[in-house]
């Protein structure tokens, strides 16, 4: 399958639908080109990357429509180093987790391992679905993804009912910037910026919520040992001093911020939502309609508008067909690697132009015709 050519009418004009690092749009390099006299190595305590990072937090608040009190919190590291630093500065005693793919799963267990705190109540389900959280009198932070990105299933971001008094932790990662969201129904909404908001790795960020404010500080002055690199007490004190604790990733910041601009000029969070919806549509709808594929995700309210999983019949060599298409450019549409299933995975993000997943479908059917 390998040697097939697809026809240069057909294919897509940016060929990146990674569901890992997002295609990064031309007007970021722009901006990043722009940057270096006066940004790139320079001190990020200097007034030029603080104004950058104070730029941000407030572009971020009004984006996500914040509520009061809210606060941007940034940090080195991404939602890895996080997922540590919440079990170190956010978790009293025990969290619960809903587990329905690899990056919620991964949370769990840095909560379920950490010494000092109880056993995690973790919430399963087949990946493909989604489980459903449950009130816990013991319990004093609920977490889950919003967007699993290994399986492409959605999640709703809410309080649990009965669970008045604790935190709710969302990871964002996937769909910060291409999903709807009301921040009042989390207490902490976290993400790397490389998805949505088509940037780089190096950092994490945070919109918190006075609760979490206060169970930062409040955990921080227990004299619960917290290593300084993870610790969200002293992100938030440099958070609000517009820098970091060490010298950020100021290129994944220039990235970030040309980003906030573009989602500005096409209509804030609705606007980048309005496009991922339109863009996961045209594959969920080829999909339904193909006699040879399936969303895997199979309730329509549980399929996700940035990440979208398209099993194949036994008869369609998914891997093969991943690889015709990366020889002609069509990059990163391979499963998530753990899952092992007979599928493409497809991202949608905001940065993604939804013309060149209409055509991407169209390379996917020139390749079925000619092989199965």
């Amino acid at each position: 399958m390998s040697a097939l050519e697809i026809p240069a009418d057909l294919l897509p004009a940016d060929g990146r639908f990674g569901a890992g690092p997002s295609k990064v749009r031309d007007g970021q390099l722009d901006a990043l080109a722009a940057a270096q006299p006066g940004l790139l190595g320079t001190s990020h305590r200097q007034s030029a990357v603080k104004s950058l990072v104070g730029g941000i937090r407030e572009k971020l608040e009004r984006f996500f429509s914040a509520p009061e009190g809210y606060e941007v919190v940034l940090g080195n590291g991404g939602a890895t180093a996080f997922w540590d630093a919440a079990a170190f500065g956010l978790v009293e005693r025990k969290a619960q987790h809903l587990s329905f793919g690899e990056f919620g799963a991964k949370f769990a267990k840095a909560t379920d391992s950490a010494p000092f705190l109880e056993a995690s109540d973790v919430i399963s389900s087949e990946p493909g679905t989604r489980p459903v959280p449950r009130a816990a009198a013991d319990v004093d932070a609920y977490a889950w993804p919003q967007n699993e990105t290994s399986t492409g299933v959605v999640a709703e971001v809410s309080r649990v009912p009965g669970a008045e008094g604790t935190l709710h932790l969302t990871d964002a990662t996937s769909a910060a910037g291409g999903v709807p969201v009301d921040l009042a129904q989390t207490d902490v909404y976290y993400f790397s910026p490389q998805k949505n908001f088509a940037s780089d790795g190096g950092l994490w960020l945070a919109l918190v919520s006075p609760s979490a404010v206060e169970r930062i500080e409040s955990i921080a002055a227990s004299g619960r040992w917290i290593p300084d690199f993870l610790s969200l007490k002293t992100a938030l004190d440099n958070s609000r001093k517009d820098q970091t604790y060490n010298t950020p990733a100021l290129a994944t910041l220039v990235t970030l911020d040309a980003q906030l601009d573009w989602f500005e000029q096409i209509g804030g969070l609705a606007g980048a939502a309005e496009r991922t919806a339109r863009s996961s549509g045209l594959v969920y709808a080829w999909a339904e309609q193909h006699e040879l594929a399936t969303p895997f995700v199979r309730r329509p309210e549980e399929r996700s508008p940035v990440i979208a999983t398209v099993d194949f019949d036994e008869s369609v060599d998914a891997a093969a067909l991943a690889s015709t298409l990366r020889a002609n450019g069509v990059l990163d549409v391979e499963p998530y690697r753990k899952l092992g299933r007979n599928q493409l995975r497809i991202a949608t993000f905001a940065a993604i132009e939804p013309s060149d997943v209409a055509a991407l479908l169209r390379c996917v059917d020139y390749v079925l015709e000619r092989v199965r």
